[in-house]
């Protein structure tokens, strides 16, 4: 613990008040090559956990964006392909469109989960019959 302690109050303050930060808009363009490269470390630093705070946080950076969108249904055929007769439809009919379903091709509700786990929106294809 005392290792901790030395460099939260010792070595890391030594190491920021070394470094070549200048006290004006000007003196950045005053830096030279080897100020300019102490500065890498750092800044890389700071990024790296703006970064993993923006993934940790942001409902946006949660999205996972798959090539493929079919996981399970029929994989052993080359193209998906369900055909179902109007006449079967009593008064309506949801089908699935995440392609999640354990009742494929109408839907189960699965989208739900889904839609949380990638912040998309989509939901079932609602089949009607008229009157």
């Amino acid at each position: 613990m005392e290792t901790i302690s030395h460099v939260v109050k010792v070595s890391l303050p030594n190491y920021l008040s070394g470094l070549p930060i200048p006290d004006s808009i000007g003196g950045w363009f005053k830096l030279g090559v080897k100020d300019w490269l102490a500065l890498i470390p750092p800044t890389a630093l700071v990024a790296g956990l703006g970064y993993m705070s923006y993934q940790a946080w942001c409902p946006e950076a949660k999205k996972s964006i798959k090539a493929r969108v079919n996981h399970k249904v029929k994989k052993d055929v080359s193209k998906v392909v369900d055909t179902i007769d109007v006449e079967d439809i009593t008064e309506k009919a949801f089908f699935c469109r995440c392609w999640r379903s354990e009742n494929w091709p109408y839907c189960d509700g699965a989208h739900g989960k889904h839609n949380e786990a990638t912040c998309d929106n989509v939901g079932p294809l609602i089949v009607t019959k008229k009157k």
